[in-house]
């Protein structure tokens, strides 16, 4: 049972499945020609399910959140410029930044793994990097990112700022997304991924918002045709049932603290998360707990961090198997 990566572990609905095949076997028709190299119809439906009054000139597409970051990194990064993020942070924020040539540069979080408005913009403004990562809720602590502190970063940085949001729908309903703070900032992008909340992983599918002028030099260094027409196909079928898709999420989220509270009734330390997973600290030997659960079937992350793991939150079957497990191991102890 794989809790290590953070899918959506729920399979996608069969109505929705059916009606992605349909769209699949349309697109089919026509495969021997080239796909819309603008994806002009996925960018108008990513905008309408954004809302905020975005427009499909506001947006970019690519094989998966990776590849978005990727052009971005492309467009803004190279050799003699910097990316920032704060530690810790999505292990693929340096790993991308330093395949385009770019230095990478580790900012410090705060006690808890938060960060403050005036905390982070005086490290941006000390560091003055070319472009900074922020990731809201953070991966892979799951930590809450509050808008004042994407305002504050985005008035301190001279490059491009870039919050992404690919666990954003598994926070609290009523939370602002920093697509609320584009307007009149051009150099602000919000990042999205269908991975997570859409239970599409394996079809990779990322996305983003920003001003018009930053979508004009993604196209400077995109291949050509990058995002086929079977994954355009897919991902315009899935958002046409978005309310059905992220239905799951709300079931997500109840495993996700359902996990939090039994972790500290055993004694761990479960951190807060807005995200589908939980990093929980308290934990003597990680790598032993990490075997022990493997032994007993179930997989779960081991990220680096002295003393804590991290478990995906699954179906309501998967997260009793996950804690029935731990607590084994614990009665054993």
């Amino acid at each position: 049972m794989a809790l290590n990566v953070n899918e959506n572990t729920h399979p996608v609905p069969e109505e929705v499945a059916d009606d992605i095949l349909d769209q699949i076997a349309r697109s089919l028709r026509d495969i021997n020609r080239y796909p819309d190299r603008e994806f002009t119809e996925l960018r108008e439906a990513f905008a309408g399910y954004l809302g905020g009054g975005l427009v499909r000139d506001q947006i970019w597409a690519a094989n998966g959140s990776n590849e978005v970051l990727q052009h971005l990194l492309m467009a803004f990064a190279g050799p003699g410029r910097t990316a920032m993020g704060f530690a810790p942070t999505y292990s693929m924020y340096p790993l991308l930044t330093r395949a385009t040539g770019a230095r990478w540069i580790d900012g410090v979080r705060e006690a808890g793994y938060g960060l403050s408005p005036e905390s982070a913009a005086a490290q941006v403004a000390d560091a003055d990097p070319d472009v900074v990562f922020l990731c809201a809720p953070n991966n892979p602590t799951g930590t809450p990112l509050p808008l004042d502190v994407v305002e504050a970063v985005a008035d301190a940085a001279h490059g491009i700022v870039i919050v992404d949001e690919a666990y954003v729908e598994f926070a609290p309903r009523e939370s602002p997304s920093a697509i609320t703070l584009l307007e009149g900032r051009e150099r602000l992008v919000v990042s999205r991924t269908m991975s997570k909340a859409f239970a599409f992983a394996g079809a990779r599918v990322g996305y983003l918002a920003a001003d018009p002028a930053v979508i004009d030099a993604l196209r400077l260094v995109r291949l050509p045709y990058h995002l086929g027409a079977l994954t355009q196909a897919a991902a315009l079928a899935a958002l046409r049932h978005a309310p059905t898709m992220l239905g799951m999420v709300d079931e997500i989220v109840a495993q996700r603290d359902r996990i939090s509270a039994t972790l500290e009734a055993l004694g761990y330390v479960a951190h807060p998360s807005w995200a589908n997973f939980v990093l929980f600290g308290g934990v003597d030997d990680p790598t032993a707990t990490w075997r022990a659960l493997y032994d007993r079937g179930v997989l779960i992350r081991d990220i680096g961090i002295p003393h804590h793991l991290r478990v995906t939150a699954g179906t309501e079957a998967e997260t009793t198997a996950f804690l029935e497990a731990l607590a084994s191991i614990d009665s054993q102890s």
